[in-house]
C-alpha cells in the first residue's frame, strides 16, 4: 500500500484479528461485508493454532478479498498476545500501514466503529492511539455481565494505579495506533503475559516516553463505544483475574521500577 490519504478520507490501515477456536463465533457475512465496503483496510486473520474449523470459515471470508484480506498461521497455539504481536510484525514487514492495531474475532465491538477510530485519528493528529471504551451510557448499548463488569472496574482501578495513568478501560479488544518508531519498539518483543498484554503495551509506551505518565495520557484517546456485546464462548472467565492481577505485577516489576 502506498502512504498518504486514499480519495475516501481513509488511511491505509491493518486490523490484525488473532483467532483460536473462533468457528463457532466467526461472523463471516459481517466480515465480507466490510470488506465489501472498505477499501483501504486490510485484515489479517491470525489463526493461532485452532484446531476447529476456523481455518475453513477464515478462507471463505477471504475468498474475493485477498488483495486485503489475509491469514497468518501459526503451527501451534501461542496465546492472543503472540498472535497480535506476530500480526503486527507481519503486517509492519508486508503491508508498511500508517495505522494498524487488533479487534477481536467476535466482533462485540462492531466493525462500524473502525471509521470512527480512524476519523479521531485524523481529527486529532496530537494523538497516538484510539481504545475502545466499554461505558455503559444512556443511548448507548453496551452489554456485559455484571460479574464481568464490576471485576473489570476492579482490575482497571488497580492497573489506573500501578501506570499512574487514569484509564477507564484497558481490555477492550478494539485499539489502533499509529505506526511510530515507539509503536514498532513496543511490539518488538514477546510480551510476559498471555491475556493483560494491553496492560504491558502501555507499560512499554511508558518506557518509551521517559516513564512520564502525563506525556502518555496525552497521546491516548479512549473512545466510548457505540455497541458492544459480549459474545457468548468468550475463553476469558472470572478465575482469569486472579492471573491478570499477578500479570500486572510481573509487569510493574519489570517495566515500572
Amino acid at each position: 500500500m502506498n502512504g498518504g490519504k486514499h480519495r475516501d478520507g481513509w488511511r491505509p490501515v491493518c486490523l490484525v484479528v488473532p483467532c483460536y477456536n473462533e468457528a463457532a463465533r466467526l461472523n463471516v457475512d459481517l466480515f465480507r461485508r466490510f470488506l465489501a465496503e472498505t477499501q483501504t483496510v486490510r485484515i489479517l486473520f491470525v489463526d493461532d493454532g485452532s484446531r476447529d474449523q476456523t481455518a475453513q470459515i477464515l478462507e471463505s471470508v477471504c475468498r474475493g478479498y485477498e488483495d486485503r484480506a489475509q491469514i497468518l498461521r501459526a503451527d501451534r497455539n501461542k496465546g492472543k498476545a503472540e498472535a497480535v504481536r506476530l500480526g503486527v510484525l507481519y503486517a509492519l514487514t508486508e503491508f508498511e500501514p500508517e495505522i494498524a492495531g487488533y479487534w477481536d474475532a467476535d466482533l462485540a465491538t462492531p466493525l462500524d466503529s473502525v471509521k470512527k477510530f480512524i476519523e479521531t485519528l485524523d481529527a486529532q493528529p496530537q494523538i497516538e492511539m484510539v481504545f475502545g471504551s466499554r461505558v455503559k451510557l444512556l443511548g448507548r448499548h453496551v452489554e456485559r455481565s455484571a460479574v464481568r463488569h464490576y471485576l473489570g472496574r476492579i482490575f482497571a482501578t488497580a492497573v489506573s494505579v500501578v501506570l499512574r495513568l487514569p484509564i477507564y478501560d484497558t481490555q477492550c479488544g478494539a485499539k489502533l495506533f499509529r505506526v511510530t518508531p515507539q509503536f514498532k519498539e513496543v511490539f518488538a518483543e514477546p510480551f510476559l503475559s498471555k491475556w493483560v498484554f494491553d496492560v504491558e503495551i502501555l507499560a512499554r509506551y511508558l518506557n518509551a516516553y521517559g516513564n512520564d505518565p502525563r506525556r502518555l495520557e496525552k497521546l491516548i484517546y479512549e473512545y466510548p463505544l457505540e455497541k458492544w456485546v459480549d459474545v457468548a464462548g468468550s475463553k476469558v472467565h472470572a478465575r482469569d483475574f486472579l492471573t491478570a492481577f499477578v500479570d500486572v505485577v510481573r509487569i510493574q516489576l519489570k517495566y515500572l521500577r
